[in-house]
């Protein structure tokens, strides 16, 4: 269970996250591709934050947070100077791919019957043989 303390700053670490990595892609030019922080969780002592990123298109992801691994030094330091005046010590980021809208796709397709894993059988992961 998150404190109030720690939904706070996770709030404030996503707005600012959310500035900086669109604030890039409109400083380099790049088309077609939209990065929004979905969620941030604070570690109860706040020394780590797990940033959840939504990337479209979903092909480039992977690429994408590869690349925004290797400047985690970087955006962490814009982010130390914007919430210098909000927190002593920045957290150290740990990003990952937030795939919840994919899974929630997944199931709306299933339940208009587009894919019904009910008559195909093939749809089902369990089912698939390797």
């Amino acid at each position: 269970m998150e404190t109030n303390r720690q939904k706070k700053i996770g709030a404030l670490l996503q707005n600012d996250l959310v500035s900086i990595l669109q604030g890039e892609i409109r400083k380099n030019n790049i088309n077609n591709l939209v990065i929004s922080v979905s969620k941030v969780n604070v570690t109860s002592d706040l020394s780590i934050a797990k940033v959840h990123l939504s990337i479209f298109p979903t092909e480039k992801a992977p690429e994408i947070l590869t690349a925004i691994k290797s400047n985690t030094p970087l955006i962490k330091h814009d982010l130390a100077q914007r919430v210098k005046n909000q927190l002593r010590k920045v957290p150290n980021l740990i990003f990952y791919i937030d795939d919840s809208l994919d899974y929630i796709e997944k199931i709306d397709k299933a339940l208009t019957g587009e894919e019904n894993p009910i008559e195909n059988r093939d749809l089902l992961d369990k089912r698939k043989k390797s």
